[in-house]
């Protein structure tokens, strides 16, 4: 069983919105692409390859490692461009790449750069586990592997001492939170088969997220389903069960999530750190499960689910919307124009909309991250009021810094689904 103390949480970031995002929330370490050869390539707002060296920095001023994917299938013209980006992670001090060819990983040995096997290899056994432990010190497993299969890969792991290329014990990482892919562990064809745009390239079109009919190509009939969205699966969800989770040797929480927004990186991170310190403290329980879970559906998700991780006992469950089943959405309403950093007030200018006391409220910013809050005190132009309108200068108290020209969103309860 891994100790909560020692379970990793890895977020993932799209921008630097969001990895000032995941620090805050107390993320041990994050994971994101650049530009090209990663399976977000065309879904996130992912950096460049010139952005490494903050990144690197910002990190690890904060603790956090770093985890740069480079998990595209390769053809022979990319090989120099693949090259070209692991020197690159190592001479700017990216602790380790996230891999799905052979040429990157063998790349990544000769030089010296730690490794790091990605899901789209389908690790599903112990001697798949033993072959990788000649190149990496970390495996992220199938999707498809139940909590009874991954502790079994897990007992034989510390039974035999399996070492990683690194020295230390083989290190299982596994999705906690997330987009679940309904092809097997991420490896998709539809996109190439109907746009030309393949999915193992980064350039998914998302063909399983929309509305089908089952048809009878011989008779014409249409068969009865549920569901419309039959291939768009529901999103990963452990937190209410992972005790089970470290239970089965998980050291690795790893959050999908590369191509959504700052506010969904903070509280899921935030959600899982605390349930970890709770599991530590002996205080998860049903009732903190319930809050952990309310938190997580006010931001983007497919609807929540177990994934396959008692795959065999329970029906993997599917999406029947469109888009997100979050239960809150946020609303733009203006920039900061200043911060008064002796009584933390921040002022915003309104653009759109309104605001009043007692909102809800949202701070989105490169260095900000995500900052969330409630107006406890509403000033507009210097003076008490109980709302305001577009065109006014407000003001209030926020529990940190802001940053000149952050976003100020109100973030309200959304009265249907609908796509974010």
């Amino acid at each position: 069983m891994i100790n909560s103390k020692n379970a990793e949480v890895m977020a993932p970031v799209g921008s630097f919105e969001s990895l000032s995002a995941a620090i805050n929330a107390g993320a041990d370490s994050v994971y994101f692409g650049v530009t090209q050869l990663n399976m977000r390539a065309k879904a996130a707002h992912n950096m460049t390859i010139n952005d490494l060296a903050e990144i690197a920095k910002i990190a690890h001023e904060n603790d956090v490692k770093t985890y740069l994917v480079v998990n595209t299938l390769l053809y022979d013209h990319d090989i120099i461009v693949m090259r070209k980006i692991v020197d690159a992670a190592k001479e700017n001090n990216i602790d380790a790449i996230i891999a799905f060819d052979f040429a990157c990983v063998n790349y990544c040995n000769e030089v010296g750069m730690p490794v790091h096997m990605s899901v789209q290899f389908s690790i599903s056994n112990y001697e798949t586990v033993e072959f990788f432990a000649k190149h990496t010190n970390r495996v992220v497993l199938a999707r498809e592997l139940n909590l009874e299969q991954i502790k079994n890969i897990y007992q034989q792991i510390e039974t035999n001492q399996l070492m990683g290329n690194e020295g230390r014990l083989m290190e299982i990482e596994a999705f906690a939170h997330g987009a679940l892919c309904v092809a097997q562990s991420g490896r998709c064809w539809m996109s190439v088969y109907t746009d030309n745009s393949s999915a193992n390239r980064g350039a998914c079109r998302q063909n399983c997220r929309a509305k089908y009919k089952v048809t009878d190509v011989d008779t014409g009939n249409e068969l009865i389903v549920d569901n419309q969205y039959i291939m768009s699966a529901a999103d990963i969800c452990t937190i209410d069960f992972l005790d089970e989770v470290l239970d089965s040797g998980i050291q690795v929480l790893k959050i999908e999530g590369r191509g959504r927004s700052p506010e969904y990186v903070s509280t899921v991170v935030k959600t899982y750190k605390k349930a970890l310190k709770d599991i530590e403290n002996g205080e998860y329980d049903r009732e903190k499960i319930n809050e952990y879970l309310i938190d997580l559906q006010k931001v983007f998700n497919r609807k929540l689910s177990h994934g396959n991780y008692y795959l065999g006992k329970e029906i993997v469950e599917y999406s029947d919307v469109h888009g997100s089943k979050a239960t809150h959405e946020k609303e733009f309403i203006g920039r900061v124009t200043h911060y008064y950093p002796k009584v933390n007030i921040a002022e915003i200018k309104i653009d759109t909309g309104s605001m009043k006391k007692g909102d809800e409220f949202l701070f989105i910013g490169k260095t900000t991250g995500a900052l969330e809050g409630v107006i406890k005190e509403l000033r507009v132009d210097g003076k008490i009021s109980e709302s305001s309108k577009k065109g006014d200068v407000i003001t209030f108290e926020v529990d940190s810094r802001v940053r000149i020209n952050d976003k100020l969103y109100l973030v309200k309860k959304k009265e249907k689904y609908q796509c974010q």
